[in-house]
């Protein structure tokens, strides 16, 4: 089986910190500018800033999120352990990088350190669905919800790794939500044994 994954928000805890760091920008330099979308996972459609206020986030907060504020999510590494031994293999499918290119290195070092290694890794994508195309993966782990939309009305089956706030999908069968990676071992470990039963 092979597995898509997204680094933020799904690998890494790091989209709380984006969201906190987002607010403090807001409040402090941006004199409170309100959130326009709550229910939008990135930041550039959370709120009506500039393409200026966008850059001076960016050049602000990126480096210390991705150095400072990117743990591992919970339990990832002891599903990835089990998983990786059950033959499962997994292929990165990431923006990270795009806007700050060391944030790849951060990110590499991280898995570096728990002993993480990947079968495949694509860096700072704009288009997630060529690849799992390309790549024919059996599932796609996202925390967006216009990109698990679109994979999923390709027909890619998806895992939904939805936060508190972002919007729900609701009614598709190529979608699947999950929040946390006990709920992500269930499904595979369920697709695994219902593989090799069959």
């Amino acid at each position: 089986m092979r597995i898509g994954i997204d680094l933020d928000g799904v690998v890494f805890d790091s989209e709380a910190a984006f969201r906190t760091y987002e607010e403090i920008f807001a409040i402090e330099e941006l004199a409170g500018s309100p959130i326009i979308d709550r229910e939008e996972p990135k930041f550039q459609a959370r709120y009506n800033w500039t393409n200026e206020q966008r850059q001076a986030f960016i050049d602000q907060y990126f480096s210390i999120i991705s150095k400072q504020e990117s743990s591992l999510m919970p339990g990832f590494k002891a599903v990835y352990q089990r998983l990786k031994a059950l033959g499962v293999e997994f292929v990165v499918i990431t923006a990270r990088g795009m806007f700050v290119p060391e944030m790849k290195e951060d990110s590499i070092h991280i898995f570096e350190q728990n002993g993480i290694t990947f079968d495949k890794t694509y860096w700072m994508v704009e288009d997630k669905l060529e690849i799992c195309q390309k790549e024919n993966v059996d599932f796609m782990i996202d925390d967006d919800w216009k990109i698990i939309q679109r994979l999923a009305d390709n027909n890619i089956h998806t895992l939904y790794f939805r936060d508190t706030n972002l919007r729900k999908i609701e009614g598709n069968p190529m979608v699947q939500e999950v929040n946390n990676w006990g709920d992500i071992y269930r499904i595979i470990y369920g697709k695994l044994t219902e593989t090799r039963e069959a």
